[in-house]
């Protein structure tokens, strides 16, 4: 006698829950060792992010707490009341960004200051560090080459350019060079900030040197210290 099998097809269904935007950056977006999430949106440091960090290591070489990792979008801020790391809301919701991600590290300069009666946002100095991805919270050592001069919504928004030292880029000296070794590079950033908030809300002047930038590095610095001893 022959048997005759009969084959039943079938599906295993599986039955999971979608992760919020939040645990998914737990779990994929790298973060500093150091810090420890307080809730979804707040990243809490040992140290105070903006104020127990010198603008300067000592070997002279800018120094950057990173906010945004390269190709983020999440918009994350140091807190200048608590030196914190926090997700920036707007109209009641986490910020993030409708552009495609940063393209570089983003941060901003420990005891720095850019204030409003002259000029400045009232925040820190930005930085975007150009190398590889570093994680959220990251206090880390680069090569400044100079300043991308920025006007947004009239106030100076200026973003000083530094190398990381793990980077092939490293190996240029100011824009110059690295606009003639790494062609693009420059353009990219002027083109992303000029038009990550809309055509028009962001006003370009323009790049400045390595003098230029120190300068700038040195007089937020000096702005720093000076609303910091009046408190």
């Amino acid at each position: 006698m022959k048997y005759k099998f009969l084959t039943i097809p079938f599906v295993i269904l599986f039955f999971y829950s979608v992760p919020s935007t939040a645990d998914l950056c737990k779990s994929s977006c790298g973060i500093a060792p150091e810090l420890k999430y307080n809730g979804p949106y707040t990243l809490l440091s040992p140290k105070n992010l903006l104020k127990d960090y010198p603008s300067k290591d000592s070997f002279g070489n800018v120094q950057a707490v990173i906010e945004i990792p390269a190709g983020r979008t999440e918009k994350w801020e140091v807190d200048k009341e608590d030196g914190d790391l926090k997700w920036n809301f707007k109209k009641g919701k986490p910020r993030v960004l409708k552009y495609i991600g940063y393209p570089g590290n983003y941060g901003m300069v420990p005891r720095t200051l850019l204030p409003k009666e002259l000029g400045g946002d009232g925040d820190p100095l930005d930085i975007i560090l150009l190398g590889p991805p570093l994680n959220r919270g990251d206090v880390v050592s680069a090569k400044l080459m100079g300043v991308l001069k920025l006007l947004d919504n009239r106030e100076q928004d200026d973003k000083l350019i530094a190398v990381q030292f793990n980077s092939p880029l490293k190996k240029s000296n100011s824009l110059k060079e690295l606009d003639e070794q790494f062609p693009g590079i420059k353009e990219i950033l002027e083109q992303w900030f000029a038009n990550y908030k809309g055509n028009g809300k962001v006003q370009s002047n323009g790049f400045g040197n390595l003098e230029e930038a120190e300068k700038i590095l040195k007089e937020a610095s000096e702005q720093f210290e000076k609303a910091a001893s009046k408190k």
